[in-house]
């Protein structure tokens, strides 16, 4: 680990992360790419390959060393298949361990698409069809964010493992205390794709803090911007329909906050324990409150944390900011050893492609599927997973009441 790490990204790792933003993605599917990889890249209205799903430089330890200890095959079903093309882009259907025994998505034409990207033959109208199925052990939920909690704990009441893509839970920490619940009743696997986990900043700062090079981390930041001055398409959950009033329309910053919070939790194991944040105030038509279904007047949100460990963290949502987006973040630690740690991200198998966001897609749901095989705990857990969102939940309520000091709940399993 160098200077680099402390203090900003090296070339490479800048143009892995920079403009990561497009994982805010919803359940509409734009026309495709070829990538250079050959697998196809979703592009936005203007034909822009979609931020975070550029071509990602080959990782020389992704295909090293990686050792089959089983046999087993996983019968995984697949929920949707967007914009980014999320129920395919974390390559379940590549994995040795895994079938994808079926797939779903509410838009016929998209679910086609996703069962031949996942080369799957049995679909369903619907998840909560999907989940009926008995042949399926589990599912990755890659659907409206307003769903995914939703989904999730019907799934594991249905005696499936669960992953899902961010956020955990969409606004509401009631919904948090269910799905964690669930979790805990259903004694099933639950994890969060959430894919800065993954970035080689944050994994490499992750073994230093466990090998004890860090200390305590005094000081974190992290940052999620994602400029968008018109309404991005997305799936309407009132209409059932894919239009521009869509899920996305008017989100509270802070509600889609693990992008920038990774950057603290998924360091220390940690969480949030009270926060003050602030909002501006956007001048951008469909983020006015009365312009969106949230009552949202907010474009950018500003959290300070205090965080478990006694430490503090600031971390940054906007939707406002006109430069390149990205996930990425810094990590100050009481003290900075060097040389115990082994930093290098773990070997994938062979055919499973480390993916968009900064490399991060194969290791995410490799790591999901080693979790089940081996019966342990997956990384991002429930406890981290809302331990993220449900910060960033309350500290959009501090935003709206002027930035005042509040409590978070906590998770711990």
């Amino acid at each position: 680990m160098n200077a680099k790490h402390l203090f900003g990204l090296s070339r490479r790792e800048f143009v892995g992360l920079v403009g990561t933003s497009g994982a805010a993605c919803g359940l509409v599917l734009g026309t495709t790419l070829q990538a250079a990889d050959g697998a196809n890249a979703p592009v936005d209205a203007d034909g822009k390959v979609i931020a975070g799903f550029e071509k990602t430089e080959a990782d020389p330890n992704a295909n090293k060393v990686w050792q089959p200890f089983s046999d087993r095959k996983i019968r995984v079903g697949i929920a949707g298949y967007g914009l980014c093309a999320f129920g395919a882009a974390f390559a379940f259907q590549s994995h040795p361990n895994v079938e994808v025994a079926a797939v779903t998505d509410l838009i016929p034409d998209r679910r086609a698409g996703l069962a031949e990207a996942c080369k799957c033959e049995k679909t369903y109208p619907s998840c909560e069809e999907m989940i009926k199925d008995d042949r399926i052990e589990a599912v990755f939920i890659a659907t409206d964010a307003p769903s995914h909690a939703r989904l999730a704990i019907a799934a594991l009441e249905h005696g499936k493992h669960v992953a899902s893509a961010v956020p955990a839970v969409f606004g509401s920490v009631e919904d948090a205390d269910r799905l964690f619940q669930a979790v805990k009743k259903s004694g099933l696997k639950y994890m969060l794709f959430e894919t800065s986990y993954f970035h080689t900043d944050l994994y490499a700062w992750r073994r230093r803090y466990l090998a004890g090079e860090l200390g305590k981390i005094i000081y974190s930041e992290g940052e999620y911007f994602h400029y968008f001055p018109t309404p991005l398409a997305g799936y309407n959950p009132k209409t059932g329909q894919v239009d521009a009033d869509g899920w996305r329309k008017g989100l509270p910053p802070q509600w889609y906050p693990t992008h920038s919070n990774a950057y603290c939790i998924g360091v220390t194991g940690g969480s949030f324990t009270e926060v003050s944040c602030m909002g501006n105030r956007s001048i951008v038509p469909h983020l006015q409150p009365d312009g969106n279904d949230y009552g949202n007047p907010f474009g950018s949100e500003i959290a300070l944390f205090r965080t478990s460990e006694g430490g503090m963290s600031r971390m940054a949502v906007t939707w406002d900011i006109q430069i390149a987006g990205g996930e990425r973040g810094r990590v100050y630690g009481e003290k900075n050893e060097e040389g115990k740690a082994d930093t290098e991200r773990p070997p994938l198998p062979a055919g499973v492609d480390p993916g968009g966001h900064g490399g991060s897609h194969g290791y995410l749901m490799s790591e999901f599927v080693d979790a089940i095989l081996r019966d342990r705990k997956p990384w991002v857990d429930v406890a981290q997973a809302l331990n993220m969102t449900v910060a960033g939940i309350v500290a959009h309520q501090s935003a709206l009441k002027d930035g005042e000091l509040l409590k978070i709940p906590q998770y711990s399993l």
